[in-house]
């Protein structure tokens, strides 16, 4: 082992997409803090982490060109360096962030720099990456340090007695060796395991062994404890099947309950994998589920290797409707065996279930990945540069493909950001169209491109949409439909529906009471009666009142009052 202190410096470093709970630098610290604990390296060199955001002031200062970029990252890299006789610099790389980083390391290696990557990427393609002296392929906690020890002293590493879990331990956590403070990013990304018992085909673990590694309970136990004590707001949990062990995920979810009950968490889960127990589970902590669906054609994703069966995906999200789980749901479109009548099945399928949000992506041929290998035979044709989208398949045209991306927005802007699912099945039966074909009518209308032009100035100001100013284009769109239909007497009833669910969703999500006119008491339009509006209005009778929308016990409520 190392007894001399060579005077070398190591950066770890990765640019984000955001400044977030869900972008924050974790691959990067991991990288760092297994440096610092290697019995390798860690009295061999010193180490920092320097994470950089596309949202920075600084950064976007520096946004005319790529290039430009890429320079301004250097030069912030170097002064890092100063009075060192070596820097290295480690990059952890994504799809997002590929091509800047590849320039920021040629700018680095032309002063001297030496510079190594990593990540999910380089180890699907090791050898398309050539503007780095080094690469890393798989997880680096072991082999970083064991690269670090031969290009600083210039021997080889000793051989070690390392299992491949050794870095699960606790001194190779981030968070409880203070590498990372969840504080600094308003919560924290969490690895409670690695690996996926599946093998879905566009994913970068489809040429893995089917195998999970879990951490050790105790280093769980001690991250929650810190959560606690520094009272976390949120965190991502990175566990892409959470609920591939039952028993596993019960236990855990009683130790976030006892640790940490107000703090919010997101998970990913199977839908068909849930069950009335674990649904009920979910209801005891602050919490959201992500549930990939993709597509609901069995046969497009046999395609990709993800098996599905639909009676279970049903019937496991109707256990999370039943306990008041909220949840989302994924697509993908231009999957290789689908076509946007297709697509579109997927879209009416998935809003039947009442997902809280529903997320639709395009496609990405990821390098390394068994659906890259086996592109030519699905005859897919797709970017060859990040991200790699698909731009059409024999089934799934360009045009088509642009199409599914307007379904995708349209459904972001409207049903996700519009937090429509109280009332949008609702209002799509009494049109008599289907979900796929209210968005498409949706993207053709005045109303459509006013929500549109507030969704990008949200985007490019970072903040969180205006729901008032979606609200007034959901009504004006969704009254010009029903009066189209001869629906007229619908009007009033769908305006209130709208109101107030929409006066509700905001006091939960920012805490302020809001006072509305009503045409109809409120009781009845938070009732199963609203579920079929045609039934509501010729049952229900008018009668004018003011509501006003409380928050209590972190839930939003409701009551009367006087005008």
């Amino acid at each position: 082992m190392p007894t001399n202190k060579i005077n070398a410096q190591v950066i770890c470093t990765t640019l984000l997409v955001e400044k977030s709970p869900q972008a924050l630098p974790l691959g990067a610290a991991c990288i760092a803090t297994a440096i610092k604990a290697s019995e390798l390296t860690k009295d061999l060199c010193s180490v920092s982490l320097v994470s950089f955001s596309q949202e920075d002031e600084d950064f976007l200062q520096h946004s005319q060109n790529q290039t430009t970029k890429a320079h301004f990252l250097a030069e912030k890299l170097l002064t890092k360096s100063l009075n060192c006789e070596k820097t290295i610099v480690c990059f952890s790389v994504f799809v997002w962030n590929r091509q800047i980083l590849e320039e920021t390391s040629q700018i680095l290696r032309k002063k001297g720099v030496l510079t190594i990557a990593g990540g999910p990427e380089v180890t699907a393609n090791p050898d398309s990456f050539t503007t780095f002296d080094y690469v890393v392929c798989g997880e680096g906690e072991l082999s970083v340090p064991a690269l670090l020890y031969k290009i600083i002293s210039g021997k080889t590493a000793p051989n070690t007695s390392f299992d491949n879990c050794s870095y699960f331990s606790e001194e190779y956590s981030p968070y409880l060796t203070k590498t990372l403070n969840p504080c600094d990013y308003g919560g924290a990304l969490w690895e409670l395991a690695r690996g996926c018992p599946f093998k879905c085909s566009y994913c970068y673990e489809s040429k893995g062994e089917k195998t999970v590694r879990h951490f050790p309970v105790e280093r769980i136990k001690k991250e929650l404890d810190l959560f606690a004590k520094y009272d976390v707001p949120q965190v991502f949990v990175l566990d892409p099947t959470y609920n591939a062990d039952k028993k596993q995920a019960m236990e855990l979810l009683k130790l976030i309950a006892q640790k940490t009950p107000n703090t919010f968490y997101y998970f990913e889960a199977r839908g068909e994998m849930i069950d009335l127990q674990l649904a009920q589970a979910f209801t005891k902590i602050p919490c959201a589920l992500q549930i990939g669906l993709q597509s609901c054609n069995e046969e497009v994703l046999k395609l990709v290797h993800r098996p599905f069966n639909r009676k279970q995906f049903q019937k496991g999200i109707g256990f999370l409707n039943d306990a008041g789980v909220t949840f989302g749901l994924d697509l993908i479109f231009g999957l290789p065996g689908d076509s946007l009548k297709g697509f579109k099945e997927s879209i009416d399928f998935a809003i039947s279930l009442y997902p809280n949000n529903l997320e639709m992506f395009c496609l990405s041929v990821l390098p390394g990945t068994d659906l890259a290998d086996r592109a030519n035979e699905l005859k897919l044709n797709f970017e060859p540069q990040a991200p790699y989208h698909i731009i059409n398949t024999d089934r799934f045209s360009k045009p088509d493909i642009a199409i599914a991306e307007k379904l995708s927005k349209a459904c972001t802007i409207f049903y996700n950001l519009g937090r429509a699912v109280p009332w949008f099945n609702s209002i799509c039966k009494c049109l008599k169209m289907r979900p796929s074909d209210f968005f498409i009518r949706l993207v053709a209308s005045k109303e459509y491109a006013v929500l549109y032009d507030e969704y990008i100035k949200e985007s490019k100001n970072n903040c969180e949409a205006d729901t008032t100013v979606i609200e007034k284009q959901q009504i004006s769109f969704i009254s010009t439909l029903l009066k189209e239909k001869r629906l007229d007497k619908l009007i009033i009833p769908a305006i209130d529906l709208i109101r107030f669910h929409g006066a509700l969703s905001r006091t939960q999500a920012t805490g302020k009471k809001e006072k509305i006119q009503l045409h109809y008491i409120p009781e009845y339009l938070d009732s199963q009666y609203a579920s079929d509006l045609q039934f509501f209005a010729a049952n229900v009778k008018q009668k004018n009142c003011m509501m006003e929308t409380f928050k209590q016990n972190n839930y939003a409520d409701y009551k009367m009052v006087k005008k």
